[in-house]
């Protein structure tokens, strides 16, 4: 067939373009419901599908938000219900009876605060795409609009999407991806506007607490500049920071010109509890360029329907989680000395994550879907996270860099050209893609690296990597630190074990998650006196251990074993050189 005949074709038969329209309504706060209306407009099928999604992208977890639907229902101008069944979980078929206008209702249950999924009570409404919005299948690309009802005439609306230029409330989005990619919070909240590098920023909290709004709109500022520099500007022309406040909440989700917060209310008077808020925020930010553009092949088009697997969320994460504790160093946020002992906090994780001698850091990648999300008791024992994990790499890189090329180059670089190559065209990058960019940096061949620390277990040579730059890991022994018996337990009466180290003296004898601790030697135990009580024996001593397991009363003879280190810091060597002065200098800063 020509193009003249196809251009005739199409003339005599024209193909009209659905126009979806989608109208948020929560009449009832109180009640948890949200309700979402679809209209269609010129459909031409008999059949009409629609799909949930069942995860958030940035969220590597099927969450099933086909759950929290309920009434679902379809009907024609003349309000004659259609007839629909569900296809599966997530999916549901109407029959049109080829009626071109079709409107879909159906309420979602929202009563979850977390920054992946909806939350409605009678204070606000907040939802996200993925947990709200049904998809036509073929239709993703369609651009769209959704028009918000707030219950209260003192209600506003904040969220990144742009504002239909003829209509109250309502908001456009070129396509389903930017609906889910653009949270919506609508309510009584705060919100503050302001300027950096000539880009519109907003910060909207929900929420009472002891936060100071200007101390935080100062450091955020100096956030965005810093990350700013490291890849040339800002893409986007505003961005919007939604921040709630819970009674104990923490968690971040990043988008393309927003992210989403959780922190606890009264979690910013501490310096130390602000300065890990400050981390959570350069943590999301930095994800606008690492994730939301630059991200891996396997999330280049993401399926809503499935996971989506990739061994290449270590640096998706693990490079983001080493950029934030760096970041607000940088920012003069905080000095030196702060930032090596938040280093040091995730250098004492890592050592004391038994798992990490179990699963490779491309596994735990490729693992998120069922297993990061969803932990028991043998987690520690069988796994390390892609983010703990990933950090240490992503420092173990930056170094070796800099090293080779005295500070000339470095994980920036790396990151600058990742965005010019694959983020500013948003063209997704393969494993091997990335490896030969990290090579072409450090100007070496990385394939042994690789091979023992992403896809071996071989544990990480960090002082090997420190010891340039004037640093040591020194392994604090506490003078009190009793011998070792492999159990965490609770802090709390009756003394129960929360975790088991696998090959630990209690691992050994049988002692599980779960089980309460009775009795040492036939004296019994209690929360407050179990690490006192073990001072008394040394390594190599034998001690019964009594315990109820599953309500049965059993005891266990196990040999004690060598005190482990009560933690890890990081230090300067004693009578740094010259050389590493220069490179530490060059990597931190000189000290101010």
């Amino acid at each position: 067939m020509t193009k003249a005949t196809i251009a005739s074709d199409r003339k005599s038969n024209p193909i009209t373009t659905p126009t979806l329209e989608y109208t948020v309504a929560m009449p009832h706060p109180a009640s948890h419901l949200f309700e979402v209306t679809l209209h269609i407009k010129s459909w031409q099928r008999s059949l009409l599908n629609l799909k949930m999604p069942v995860w958030t992208p940035g969220s590597y977890l099927v969450r099933e938000y086909a759950k929290q639907v309920q009434d679902f229902q379809a009907t024609p101008p003349d309000q004659t219900p259609l007839s629909s069944q569900k296809i599966n979980k997530n999916h549901w078929q109407i029959d049109t009876h080829n009626h071109s206008e079709i409107t879909v209702f159906y309420r979602v249950y929202a009563n979850e605060l977390t920054v992946r999924t909806n939350h409605l009570d009678s204070t606000h409404g907040y939802f996200n795409g993925a947990a709200l919005f049904c998809y036509i299948p073929g239709l993703e690309n369609q651009p769209l609009q959704i028009t918000l009802q707030p219950p209260h005439p003192d209600w506003t609306i904040a969220t990144a999407l742009p504002p239909h230029p003829d209509k109250t409330n309502t908001f456009v989005a070129p396509d389903f991806d930017t609906l889910v990619d653009s949270p919506v919070e609508i309510g009584l909240h705060e919100t503050h506007q302001f300027t950096v590098l000539g880009k519109k920023h907003r910060w909207t909290t929900w929420g009472s607490g002891n936060i100071d709004p200007q101390q935080v709109i100062k450091d955020t500022a100096k956030i965005i500049e810093t990350e700013a520099k490291i890849y040339g500007g800002l893409p986007y022309q505003e961005y919007l920071f939604l921040l709630h406040l819970a009674s104990n909440g923490f968690g971040g989700l990043e988008h393309k010109t927003s992210c989403s917060l959780i922190y606890s209310r009264f979690g910013f008077r501490n310096p130390s509890k602000y300065n890990r808020f400050m981390q959570l925020v350069a943590h999301e930010f930095f994800h606008l360029w690492n994730v939301k553009r630059i991200r891996p092949k396997a999330l280049e088009v993401f399926d809503y329907d499935q996971e989506n697997y990739t061994t290449s969320l270590w640096f998706c994460e693990g490079v983001t989680s080493y950029y934030d504790t760096l970041i607000p160093h940088w920012s003069g946020i905080y000095n030196r000395k702060t930032f090596l002992e938040i280093l040091s906090k995730d250098i004492n994780r890592y050592f004391n994550t038994p798992g990490r001698k179990v699963q490779p850091l491309t596994e735990s990648s490729f693992d998120a879907w069922i297993k990061l999300y969803r932990r028991d008791a043998n987690s520690d024992n069988s796994q390390i996270s892609y983010y703990l994990k990933g950090e240490m790499v992503s420092l173990l890189l930056d170094l070796l860099i800099r090293k080779r090329h005295n500070n000339q180059r470095s994980l920036n670089t790396v990151m600058k050209q990742m965005w010019e190559q694959f983020g500013q065209e948003e063209i997704g990058y393969t494993p091997r893609q990335l490896k030969e960019l990290l090579e072409a940096v450090a100007g070496m061949d990385l394939s042994d690296f690789f091979a023992r620390y992403l896809d071996g277990l071989e544990d990480l040579p960090l002082n090997e990597y420190l010891e340039p730059f004037g640093l040591r890991i020194k392994a604090v022994q506490d003078k009190r630190q009793p011998p070792y018996l492999g159990i965490r337990f609770t802090s709390q009466n009756p003394v129960t074990a929360q975790f088991v180290e696998a090959n630990s003296p209690a691992g050994q004898a049988g002692i599980d998650a779960g089980d309460e601790l009775l009795a040492l030697d036939g004296v019994r135990l209690t929360a407050e006196d179990f690490n006192e009580r073990l001072q008394d024996y040394e390594a190599g001593d034998t001690v019964e251990l009594t315990i109820f397991h599953q309500d049965e009363l059993q005891t266990h003879t196990l040999q004690l074993a060598t005190p482990q280190p009560s933690g890890y810091q990081l230090v300067m060597v004693e009578k740094p050189t010259e050389k590493q002065k220069q490179l530490l200098n060059g990597w931190l800063g000189k000290e101010g």
